[in-house]
């Protein structure tokens, strides 16, 4: 008796500890805001050494996504559901807007999607293959199936846990761009009037 008490116990750890892709965008879901830093290595076919580059994220469901490259230049990004907005240091903001540059808002939108692993947006542009890895981790693998992003990418894999931990992106020349993500904070819940400023128009 006590032999099978033991093994029904298991199997509930082990289901329990299960992770499915909608299980996952809940929980992403009710993360209003999130706070993080990264760190990308882009290996590209023909130089010795990969381009490395750093900073620091902020996603609001409400607001959209601050992206904020501080080294080796700083580089501001700024996507929210009426526009996206590069800065680099010392040049005018460039502006794309889903009038006047419909492909390249699209593709940009689809960050917010990966952040978010909104299974129903990804699966418009891409085949997904899920992974429960066990202790909460997870993969999801991305293959492009519509056309432009079939021609430009091979893959797109994430890994995670509790929250996105790294992007790992092949494409069709044979680049390589890896993302890692860490100190990933929700707390406060809420924009502090600081991070407010960086969505303003």
């Amino acid at each position: 008796m006590k032999k099978w008490l033991l093994m029904a116990l298991c199997l509930f750890a082990i289901g329990a500890q299960a992770v499915t892709l909608p299980q996952l965008q809940q929980r992403f879901s009710q993360q209003a805001v999130l706070r993080a830093e990264f760190e990308q290595q882009r290996s590209i076919s023909g130089m010795a050494r990969p381009l490395q580059s750093g900073g620091e994220l902020l996603i609001s469901q409400q607001k959209g996504l601050w992206w904020a490259q501080q080294r080796p230049f700083p580089l501001t990004l700024l996507l929210d559901d009426r526009r996206m907005v590069q800065t680099v240091a010392g040049q005018a903001p460039q502006v794309v807007t889903a009038e006047n540059n419909p492909q390249m808002f699209q593709f940009n939108h689809l960050l917010s999607a990966l952040f978010h692993a909104d299974g129903q947006a990804l699966e418009q542009n891409f085949t997904l293959q899920f992974s429960d890895l066990g202790d909460e981790r997870w993969r999801l693998v991305l293959t492009p199936k519509t056309t432009p992003l079939d021609k430009l990418f091979t893959r797109i894999t994430l890994n995670g846990a509790r929250f996105l931990n790294t992007i790992d992106i092949d494409d069709k020349q044979n680049d390589a761009t890896h993302i890692r993500f860490f100190n990933q904070r929700t707390e406060p819940a809420t924009l502090t009037a600081e991070e407010q400023q960086r969505f303003a128009p």
